[in-house]
């Protein structure tokens, strides 16, 4: 398994439903979140790049999942962020639905992360997350970010505490501590990301089959 160049993403385009996003080859991983959770941040700490991200908060383009190439047929994807008070509730509601499409129908979605603010930890959106990922059998890292913002104590006892919450949700949930400011758990995030990402076993399982097929 090669490791990922995380510093190579760039964006490639938005899409405002799942019939609008790119050709399904190679494989994706998405970041979902409330809206000041901390998306944008941890998405541009991962690849080094403090401007990357910030297309998703250009006026009109709020509302669309945005894909950022990395290269090889992989791919990051920043969707909607959860929680905007100043739109009306028939677009959140649309938004949401199109939402749902893409992490339902995405063949090939490999991961979710899912990040929330260390300081306020599983809100009705992350509990919606986290229920439709053990249903969908599909694979969630937990940001718990802004870590800076607690003392390593209280920190650590959120950590904790979240650990006890997701036991309910099996081995295909994660969590860990996340700073985007001191950059504090990024080793973490990528060991994750370049196991969900690697497609070697991909290529693997289309071998075996090219040579049963013969």
């Amino acid at each position: 398994m090669s490791e990922i160049r995380f510093e190579s993403a760039q964006f490639t385009t938005s899409a405002a439903k799942l019939s609008q996003c790119p050709d399904e080859v190679g494989a994706e991983v998405a970041f979902a979140g409330r809206s000041n959770a901390g998306k944008s941040s941890s998405i541009n700490t991962l690849t080094h790049n403090k401007k990357l991200a910030r297309i998703s908060k250009t006026p009109g383009r709020t509302q669309l999942i945005n894909f950022f190439d990395l290269g090889g047929n992989k791919r990051i994807v920043d969707l909607p962020g959860y929680g905007y008070a100043k739109v009306p509730a028939r677009m959140k509601i649309e938004w949401q639905r199109h939402m749902e499409e893409y992490l339902s129908e995405r063949q090939s979605l490999r991961g979710l992360v899912l990040v929330m603010d260390c300081r306020h930890p599983l809100q009705t959106f992350d509990v919606m997350m986290l229920e439709w990922a053990q249903e969908s059998e599909m694979p969630l890292h937990i940001l718990m970010t802004k870590a800076d913002k607690l003392k390593k104590g209280p920190a650590s006892k959120q950590l904790l505490t979240v650990k006890k919450e997701l036991a309910q949700y099996g081995d295909l949930v994660s969590v860990q501590l996340f700073s985007s400011l001191k950059r504090d758990g990024l080793t973490i995030l990528k060991n994750v990301l370049n196991q969900w990402l690697d497609t070697s076993q991909d290529e693997n399982d289309e071998l075996i089959i090219e040579q049963i097929d013969k």
